[in-house]
């Protein structure tokens, strides 16, 4: 049976990256949300205004909006698909990611409201990185010291605690 732990990185995994597949095509195509759709290119340009240096190296609203867009779809099917180390690596790119997104949220003076989603997914990505990234607990029978190559069980698991007696 499957530990509590890998239970949950698969549960949140498949969450987010669901999520992120989902909020990547909205920002690429209007055919699942004309509304989102147009809400998203809005809002791009409006960051792209307010941080006059993506002006200068080139990055237009458009080049923006669909590069981020295309990294969210991307790391959201690793997520979902792609078991092992990808996922950690594209978790963390989420995670730049959203840190980014929230970056420019505070640059335009957004409500809290327009990007919370973005703060809870930003958290929820970090979770998610430190349970994974946690190694996995052994179990009782194996939990040894090596001492000049003699296994001994660890000193708290070899005495009984104080005041307990050992019963067999």
């Amino acid at each position: 049976m499957a530990s509590p732990r890998t239970i949950t990185i698969v549960a949140l995994s498949v969450a987010l990256g669901l999520f992120f597949v989902f909020m990547g095509t909205i920002k690429l195509t209007p055919r699942l949300s004309r509304d989102a759709y147009n809400e998203m290119k809005r809002a791009y340009k409006s960051y792209v205004r307010a941080l006059p240096m993506l002006k200068k190296m080139g990055v237009s609203s458009i080049l923006l909006r669909k590069s981020i867009g295309a990294l969210e779809v991307a790391c959201g099917i690793v997520m979902t698909l792609v078991p092992g180390r990808p996922k950690d690596v594209a978790n963390f790119l989420l995670l730049l990611l959203v840190l980014a997104v929230l970056f420019f949220h505070q640059l335009v003076g957004d409500p809290l409201k327009r990007y919370a989603h973005a703060l809870v997914f930003g958290i929820l990505l970090t979770c998610r990185l430190l349970i994974a990234r946690q190694p996995e607990e052994q179990p009782q029978e194996k939990r040894i010291l090596s001492v000049n190559g003699d296994e001994q069980p660890l000193i708290h698991e070899a005495a009984p605690e104080k005041g307990k007696m050992k019963v067999s």
